[in-house]
């Protein structure tokens, strides 16, 4: 009971101290879309409102299936649902991970592999980023059973080229597991390894609904992978892991990509506007092809900074980790949001 008790924060991405009840804060740490998601969805999602509720929902999510798969290229039988993508993270760890297996992943990345590992009993093996956040040479060799790359990844937003992906696919011993969560946001059109599985039976990529899609509220995600992969996670999956309203919310999310394109491209102008105002203010920016930016000033510990934006009501990411304690990671947030934060930034900084 004590490590879950230790841990469970850790799972779903919580920070203690970092989610006030109180309004007028402004909330630019945990990589929400600061735009609401399609009337489409909001549409369906009304009339979802029924008498149907009573029933479970499809036991395998084939409708969303079907939709993802005509939107993504693909087959039916390469695409799972899950109760976003930390539940198919979890999925895949056990399906491939037991007692002393290998799970290698270069760091710093999402925390939650790190849980999800120690939950299964296996190894973590760090793989340290070089500077550049370029896919580590040594990661490859390392033996593992299953192998991360979150890309574009979290928290420096940047991005592995689909070729780099493709040869470290060839190169690892088990899985490689591509976690898409922002990839949408990529300045570059064809960013995703999607198009790879046909030709790589070791791949799996995930995406999720919480990010370019505005519903990190429904919880909801998918992974696409050969048929096989796809086949034994399903074997593992609980019978109803995703509710009917989930269901339909990204069903009709992938149905109007033109407004979920629409919010992509006023994050990315806000994000090159970010980037360039911390840059005047003396931070170094990693090139982001996320929702949020990775902000440095080499050598200087931020914790005060970040402290003092809490004060001032503004919520941003700090971590007191080996590394990265000279930065701090901020979402893109509407034109004022972003406008309000750099001038506290540049007032503390004077």
């Amino acid at each position: 009971m004590r490590y879950f008790r230790s841990n469970i924060g850790a799972m779903a991405g919580y920070v203690p101290g970092e989610q006030p009840q109180a309004d007028g804060f402004i909330k630019l740490n945990t990589n929400e879309n600061p735009y609401a998601p399609s009337p489409k969805v909001c549409s369906a999602l009304r009339q979802a409102i029924a008498p149907s509720l009573r029933l479970y929902p499809e036991p395998l999510s084939d409708t969303l299936r079907s939709t993802a798969a005509s939107v993504y290229g693909v087959k039916r039988s390469n695409v799972i649902v899950g109760n976003g993508s930390d539940e198919l993270l979890s999925i895949l760890l056990r399906c491939f991970v037991g007692s002393q297996d290998r799970v290698a992943f270069p760091t710093p990345t999402y925390s939650l592999y790190d849980t999800l590992v120690d939950i299964q009993d296996g190894i973590t093996v760090h793989v340290d980023f070089p500077s550049d956040f370029a896919v580590p040479e040594s990661l490859a060799g390392q033996n593992a059973a299953v192998t991360f790359l979150c890309n574009p990844n979290a928290p420096s937003g940047t991005l592995v080229s689909l070729p780099e992906v493709e040869r470290l696919a060839r190169a690892v011993s088990g899985i490689l597991v591509v976690d898409e969560a922002y990839v949408d946001f990529a300045e570059s059109e064809g960013a995703s390894s999607i198009p790879l599985i046909s030709r790589l039976p070791n791949l799996v990529v995930l995406r999720t609904f919480s990010k370019s899609y505005s519903l990190a509220g429904m919880r909801i995600g998918l992974a696409l992978a050969s048929d096989e992969i796809i086949s034994g996670m399903m074997k593992v999956k609980d019978s109803y892991n995703v509710n009917r309203l989930s269901m339909i919310a990204a069903t009709a999310a992938l149905q109007d990509p033109a407004w979920m394109n629409r919010n992509v491209r006023r994050i990315q102008r806000g994000r090159k506007k970010l980037m360039a105002a911390l840059r005047r203010l003396g931070y170094s920016v990693y090139p982001s092809h996320a929702n949020f930016v990775l902000a440095r000033k080499i050598g200087q510990n931020l914790k005060g900074v970040y402290e003092e934006l809490k004060r001032r009501k503004i919520l941003v990411r700090y971590f007191d980790a080996p590394g990265l304690q000279d930065c701090l990671r901020i979402t893109v947030g509407t034109p004022r949001e972003i406008q309000v934060l750099l001038k506290e930034m540049a007032a503390i900084d004077d």
